[in-house]
C-alpha cells in the first residue's frame, strides 16, 4: 500500500511494478476511505498513476478522448488520495479517497454504482453506515409503526435513556463473558447511539473522521 501523504507518493513502489494491459491501462476502483463506498471505476496508464502519486489527487486516462483527465478539475469534486493498493496479480488498483463534495458521478450522485433495476439507490457502504442511512430516513420520513421513528419523536429524554440502559446491559454481558450476548448488546448500543447521532444531525462519517485522526 502506498502512503497517504503526497510527498511520500513520489518515493512509493515504482509504477512499473503494475501490470498494464495491452493498451497500457490498468483498472482503478475508487472507494470512500471512511465507509468503503465504491465511488467509481476508471482507467489509469503509467503517466496518470505517476501524476496521482505526485499530486495526491486522482488522475485517469480517458479512452474516448485519448487524454489524461484530472478528476474534479472542472466540477471541483476532486479526490484526495488516502491509500493505493494493488491486487495479488498487480493488474488492478484500489484507491481510497476523500471525495470532495461527496459527489463522484457525473450525474450528481455520490457513486456511479447507484442504480438497481433502473432505480436510483444509495450505494452500499459498511453496515453501520447502512443502518445509519435507514435511521435518517425514518427521521425524515417517519412511519407510524417504526420503533426508530418513535424513539426520534421522544427526543433526547427517550433516546438517551435507552443509551444508558443499553450501556449497562453491555457491561453486564462482558461481566458474564457471554460472546453471543456481548455481540447482541453491543449491536443494540451501536444502534441507539446512531439514533442519537441522527437526532442531533451529526453525520456518522464525522465520527469515522475522528477515529481516523486518532488512528494516525
Amino acid at each position: 500500500m502506498f502512503s497517504s501523504e503526497p510527498d511520500s507518493f513520489r518515493h512509493a513502489i515504482p509504477v512499473e511494478k503494475i501490470r498494464y494491459d495491452e493498451r497500457g491501462l490498468v483498472a482503478a476502483i475508487v472507494q470512500d476511505y471512511l465507509d468503503g463506498t465504491v465511488l467509481m471505476m476508471a482507467w489509469m496508464n503509467q503517466e496518470s498513476l505517476q501524476k496521482t502519486l505526485e499530486s495526491g489527487q486522482t488522475w485517469f486516462w480517458s479512452r474516448s478522448r485519448q487524454e489524461l483527465w484530472h478528476k474534479g478539475a472542472t466540477s471541483g469534486h476532486i479526490q484526495k488520495v488516502k491509500s493505493i493498493r494493488y491486487d495479488c496479480d498487480s493488474d488492478a488498483l484500489l484507491i481510497g479517497v476523500e471525495q470532495i463534495g461527496d459527489i463522484a458521478c457525473h450525474t450528481g450522485e455520490r457513486s456511479c454504482f447507484h442504480q438497481i433495476e433502473g432505480k436510483i439507490n444509495p450505494p452500499p457502504a459498511d453496515t453501520l453506515s447502512q443502518v445509519f442511512e435507514v435511521i435518517c430516513d425514518r427521521r425524515d420520513h417517519p412511519t407510524e409503526n417504526s420503533y426508530t421513528a418513535k424513539l426520534l419523536a421522544g427526543g433526547d429524554n427517550k433516546i438517551l435513556k435507552k443509551i444508558g440502559e443499553e450501556s449497562a446491559e453491555v457491561v453486564m454481558a462482558f461481566k458474564d463473558d457471554d460472546a453471543q450476548a456481548i455481540a447482541g448488546e453491543v449491536a443494540d448500543l451501536f444502534y441507539h447511539t446512531l439514533v442519537a447521532l441522527a437526532h442531533h444531525q451529526v453525520d456518522l462519517k464525522a465520527v469515522y473522521q475522528k477515529l481516523q485522526e486518532r488512528r494516525r
